[in-house]
């Protein structure tokens, strides 16, 4: 578990912290008073999987986006104590109907042909597989987990790096252009659960079915009653 309030002395910073919103998963501080102020963020990831977005943020740059890059701590580490740094990105949220303003940027990064993130299965993995990243099909009841495979089985087209929470409040829009932000769920999965976010009235119905049934599994364990309530929904839908 990680420390109760960002351990920022780690990073060399003492400054006053206040909480921000937005991270439904994951508690989210910001700093103030400093030249430039800086957002601290509980994780689970390990400093395997936060070292692979590396070359995956590269390439977001590439096609334009401004990414908050992880600071490291005092000893090189990318997380310390559960937490993370980032600089803090001034700005508006996009509202909904603007994400496909940004969809070509979204979806045109020329990300290397990475393994897995470390800890991590994507959708058709969990076909077969059980745990994986925020997903542990073991803690689901066993016909909510029959109903997720169900709807990842007929699944079909382009595997490739992706962002994974493709929302408007993830994408910031700055003096410098588009940012792109919260990384913690991007995985390698099927392309089309990026796109779905960002053309969703093209998406079909088996796309959209998939991509409640991954919210469902990898909402059971740290957001239960959103999930139950999208399960209620994948049941109608199946």
């Amino acid at each position: 578990m990680p420390a109760a309030l960002p351990p920022s002395p780690l990073w060399g910073v003492q400054a006053a912290l206040e909480p921000i919103g937005g991270g439904h998963r994951n508690a989210v501080f910001r700093t103030s008073g400093l030249k430039r102020d800086l957002v601290f963020k509980s994780t689970r990831r390990t400093e395997a999987a936060l070292f692979w977005l590396t070359p995956v943020m590269d390439a977001a740059e590439a096609a334009g986006f401004t990414v908050p890059r992880l600071i490291p701590a005092l000893d090189g580490a990318l997380s310390a104590a559960g937490w993370t740094c980032e600089p803090y990105l001034e700005g508006r949220p996009f509202a909904p109907e603007d994400i496909p303003k940004v969809a070509a940027q979204i979806l045109s990064p020329q990300h290397p042909r990475l393994p897995q993130r470390p800890g991590f299965l994507s959708s058709l993995d969990l076909i077969e597989a059980t745990t994986g990243g925020d997903v542990d099909l073991m803690a689901m009841p066993a016909e909510i987990v029959a109903l997720c495979r169900r709807a990842w089985q007929p699944m079909q087209g382009k595997v490739g790096v992706i962002h994974g929470d493709l929302s408007a409040g993830n994408l910031i829009d700055t003096e410098h252009g588009p940012a792109l932000i919260d990384w913690d769920e991007a995985r390698v999965d099927l392309r089309a659960y990026d796109l779905i976010r960002t053309d969703p009235e093209n998406a079909s119905a088996t796309e959209k079915t998939a991509a409640l049934a991954w919210e469902v599994a990898c909402s059971w364990g740290i957001e239960p009653d959103h999930a139950r309530i999208c399960a209620q929904v994948l049941q109608r839908r199946i």
